[in-house]
């Protein structure tokens, strides 16, 4: 599906579902926007449940004003109009009231986007635009006065935040993107002092430019390949449900028995993977016409290291990140199943998992099989797939538990008497 080609009220009552059911805005609250070729703006409706949205709720509002559709349209249509006027780069703009964003309207600041590299270049530079009454003329032109200057994204003091972007689906990512690292920095304050990147290291991240391999075209699927990229459609869908990752970010692949690997690709959106859209990389060779996510190096040296791992997870928890953009150390040693399962994690800085991946693929071990890689992602290994999103699962959950506990009092971890009965008792060591 090539989401630009659907009509703009598709487009809008697609979108909009994602930011409901997502729990990012409420049945009456939020805003969303498509200036199509014609210059008519596709907004949608004042009043109307925003969970139930259908093509025929979607207004249209011509240049000389003239409203179409069945309700009003949304009261803050001003500033959508505002918006395309000092930007007509502009043909999307989506506004909502998200939890984590709106905690930093409302202390009017700004979340600091550099605490995520991938984030960082998803969302650009944010800014925050003074408070006014919501659907006046007034806020309309504050709002559109900070688009003028340059800024893509704009966080509303006492409001939300407000999103444009060339088109809706690109407007989205960087919405969901940006809510997603402000909840990261929500939770990372409980643990510490979140440490955002240096422009200098970020800049050090690599293109996707870095990833171009030598293409090879399949002469057939095998049944192991098709059932590989099933099964990691399935598992991609329910990471983003689960909000395991968002948008374009995270890294997921899967060994096949003859030494090649499917993984993901480069900047789709997760939520609607196929089985197509997985990339099949062999010797040393990317399927043709695709191209692997940025991490496609890394996995591969992995798999070389690493003869146990039959799965590679890369992705990016809201819990467990916290502890990948601050100085806390996680423990594992909580319950049970949250040692078993990950039983040592280790550290390692940002730009790691490009500048130095032999290192880090040396690092994995059945001792080792989960690593965090610091303001950047946290990376599984396991003996399958689903052992590989279990693993994901655990460590979610257990960062989830150390943060909770801190707010009732100290972490008691298992002790090392304990942990080395649990290493007899499941044959760990």
């Amino acid at each position: 599906m090539k989401f630009t080609l659907l009509h703009p009220a598709d487009q809008i009552v697609q979108i909009m579902d994602r930011v409901y059911t997502g729990g990012m805005t409420t049945v009456s609250g939020g805003n969303i926007s498509v200036m199509d070729d014609d210059g008519d703006i596709w907004i949608t409706p004042s009043g109307i449940d925003k969970g139930s949205l259908t093509r025929n709720d979607i207004c249209r509002v011509t240049p000389a004003g003239e409203v179409y559709g069945a309700h009003k349209p949304s009261m803050e249509l001003p500033f959508h109009r505002n918006v395309y006027k000092r930007r007509p780069d502009l043909r999307a703009v989506l506004h909502a009231h998200p939890p984590a964003l709106v905690s930093f309207s409302v202390a009017r600041v700004l979340p600091d986007v550099r605490i995520v590299g991938n984030a960082h270049g998803t969302v650009g530079k944010l800014t925050m635009a003074a408070y006014a009454v919501p659907g006046s003329q007034v806020l309309g032109e504050i709002i559109a006065a900070e688009f003028e200057k340059g800024f893509d994204t704009v966080i509303m003091e006492n409001h939300g935040a407000v999103i444009g972007a060339e088109d809706l689906h690109k407007a989205y990512m960087k919405f969901e993107t940006l809510e997603a690292t402000a909840t990261v920095e929500i939770y990372a304050r409980k643990l510490g002092t979140p440490k955002g990147l240096p422009e200098s290291v970020i800049n050090r991240m690599p293109s996707n430019d870095s990833v171009l391999m030598e293409q090879f075209a399949p002469t057939m699927h095998s049944a192991e390949e098709r059932a590989a990229r099933r099964d990691m459609a399935t598992l991609i869908h329910r990471a983003y449900r689960q909000k395991l990752c968002c948008s374009t970010q995270g890294t997921y692949s899967a060994r096949l028995s003859d030494n090649s690997f499917i993984i993901t690709p480069y900047g789709a959106d997760r939520a609607h993977m196929e089985e197509n859209d997985l990339v099949l990389i062999r010797d040393n060779k990317r399927e043709q016409g695709k191209l692997p996510s940025r991490s496609v190096k890394l996995h591969q040296k992995i798999y070389e290291n690493f003869p146990e791992a039959k799965s590679i997870l890369g992705s990016n928890p809201p819990y467990a990140m916290a502890f990948a953009v601050t100085d806390t150390a996680f423990d594992p040693r909580t319950i049970p199943e949250s040692y078993i399962m990950l039983r040592q994690v280790q550290k390692v800085p940002f730009d790691a998992m490009y500048l130095k991946q032999d290192e880090v693929a040396g690092l994995f071990t059945q001792r080792t099989p989960v690593l965090i890689c610091g303001n950047n992602q946290i990376i599984v290994t396991g003996n399958s797939l689903i052992n590989a999103f279990d693993r994901l699962e655990v460590m979610e959950a257990t960062a989830r538990s150390i943060i909770s506990a801190r707010e009732i009092g100290s972490l008691v971890p298992i002790s090392d008497e304990e942990v080395k009965e649990l290493d007899v008792a499941f044959n760990l060591n």
